[in-house]
């Protein structure tokens, strides 16, 4: 180690010396060529007001001067202060664009029954109602007592039936579509059935999607406003229920609009269309643009593994997932993901409790660029207008009756109609903008040296040579006239005792 920090040592001045030597074959500038280099320099630079100090013999003209020009540069330097914290603050801009088009896209739409399940099936289980509740828990947040009624049977029917498959049990005995439920499918003119439609878990059972993503080439725009997708639903409320005491006590249709790359986002946002009524929906598209931080609270790295775009309702669903698979080493019914699907034991032991955990600690955030999930820097929505009228008509009822073998009263109490259709063939971009961009802010501050100082980038070229110029000299100064001034200096007698002492050594 000796050994090497001498060798660094060596370099060092070997270096030195170098340098040294190369500052000694230059010319040393006497004291007249640098006042000479000085007077040359505010005679000849493009600075403003630096040539009027030095050429006036007047004194008064000179302190005259010499004030304006502090005052200028002390003016510039306040405002390229100010521009500099303004910028620093990241200023955004919202710009709102309407584009006109042929033909624009046409979002999905995801149907559910208000009333989840077959009446047969789940008399024989009235538990299946307690149980899916615990199964969406994943979605919306329910406070479930381990003391109510429903949670002693539903421990009760777990230990006589641990196979019980909750999500078997609802595809196959919830609400279904089919010729009998989807009476009539009309999209731009043209039939549609339920092949059309994809089946999808939500906190309603068995829901359908529309335009669903895996199935938009031959149908996912349309050129023509004022018509869409047209359906006529029979709820059937004599074959499907629900339970009241959970709060289910409408009857008829709810639905979701989105896009085709996103999962359907019921909670809060579903549209309802209740029997014996008409809803004609008109939708608007808009595009929402976010900037990144430090701009806007959106990132543009988060990707979603089992997700095609990014969302924060899909990024809330895996960060939940990946916290109930780290406790409990399954993963439930309604959450993305691959790995052993959590039994109706496990869901109440185990992941109920982490899902009331994420909740109270904020493990699962939206919103904020630093948390969880951030807001997406790109999404689009459809807006929609809803209006109602009674459905059908005394004349309709007649004819709807006897086309399908049906009582008046029962067309009445079942049937639901609903119409979506786009208001105009355009779209609305709102955007978020950085409100000052780095080229914006160099000619903000390359403004203010023209007005205060008439300088330019080639005067700031111009200071910074003159500064580099009278360093050089100062370091020609300090490497080799300082040494020799300390050379020549008497050295105190301790010193040469010592140093004779250390050369005996």
């Amino acid at each position: 180690m000796e050994q090497i920090e001498k060798s660094n040592v060596h370099a060092e001045k070997g270096l030195l010396e170098k340098i040294k030597l190369c500052l000694f074959k230059e010319p040393q500038p006497s004291p007249t060529d640098r006042k000479k280099f000085d007077y040359d320099f505010a005679i000849s630079t493009s600075f403003h007001g630096v040539h009027n100090i030095v050429r006036n013999r007047s004194k008064i003209r000179k302190v005259i001067w010499l004030v304006v020009v502090l005052g200028s540069v002390s003016l510039l330097v306040w405002q390229i202060r100010s521009r500099l914290a303004n910028y620093f603050t990241w200023p955004t801009t919202t710009s709102v664009e309407v584009q006109y088009v042929e033909k624009i896209e046409f979002p999905a739409v995801t149907f559910c029954n208000l009333n989840r399940f077959q009446t047969d099936p789940v008399a024989k289980f009235e538990v299946a109602f307690f149980l899916w509740n615990i199964v969406s828990k994943v979605l919306q947040l329910q406070k479930i007592s381990a003391n109510s009624i429903g949670s002693k049977k539903a421990i009760d029917f777990l230990r006589s039936n641990q196979n019980f498959s909750t999500m078997e049990f609802v595809k196959k005995n919830g609400f279904y579509l089919n010729n009998s439920t989807l009476l009539e499918c009309d999209f731009f003119g043209m039939r549609c059935g339920p092949k059309d439609f994809a089946h999808v878990f939500t906190e309603y059972g068995n829901c359908f999607t529309f335009n669903h993503g895996e199935n938009t080439q031959a149908m996912k725009k349309v050129s023509v406003s004022g018509r869409g997708l047209s359906l006529l639903f029979n709820v059937n409320q004599e074959e499907f229920t629900d339970d009241q005491a959970l709060g289910f006590v409408d009857a008829g249709i709810i639905f979701v609009i989105h896009s085709p790359k996103k999962l359907p986002q019921l909670d809060g946002l579903g549209l309802s269309s209740p029997v014996g009524t008409h809803a004609r929906v008109t939708i608007r598209q808009v595009k929402t643009v976010n900037q990144e931080y430090p701009w806007g609270e959106c990132n543009p790295n988060i990707k979603l593994q089992n997700f095609e775009s990014y969302s924060t309702s899909g990024c809330l669903k895996e960060c939940k997932a990946r916290h109930v698979k780290k406790q409990c080493g399954c993963l439930p019914l309604l959450l993305p993901g691959n790995g052993i699907e959590c039994d109706l034991q496990k869901f109440y032991n185990c992941v109920s409790p982490v899902l009331d955990h994420i909740e109270v600690e904020g493990l699962c955030t939206m919103g904020t660029h630093n948390s969880s999930c951030p807001v997406a820097c790109e999404e689009t929505e459809y807006p929609a207008a809803i209006s109602y009228s009674t459905f059908p008509s005394q004349k309709a009822l007649k004819y709807l009756s006897k086309k399908l073998n049906q009582s008046q009263k029962y067309i009445r109490e079942n049937l639901v109609s609903i119409e979506i259709n786009y208001s105009d063939l355009n779209y609305k971009i709102t955007q978020q903008q950085k409100a000052v961009s780095v080229s914006e802010l160099l000619a903000d501050i390359g403004g203010q040296l023209g007005l205060f100082c008439g300088a330019s980038m080639i005067t700031v070229i111009e200071i910074i040579e003159y500064i580099f110029t009278n360093l050089y000299w100062i370091c020609i100064f300090f490497l080799l006239k300082i040494p020799k001034m300390t050379q020549r200096m008497p050295q105190p007698q301790n010193q040469l005792g010592n140093k004779e002492g250390i050369q005996e050594c």
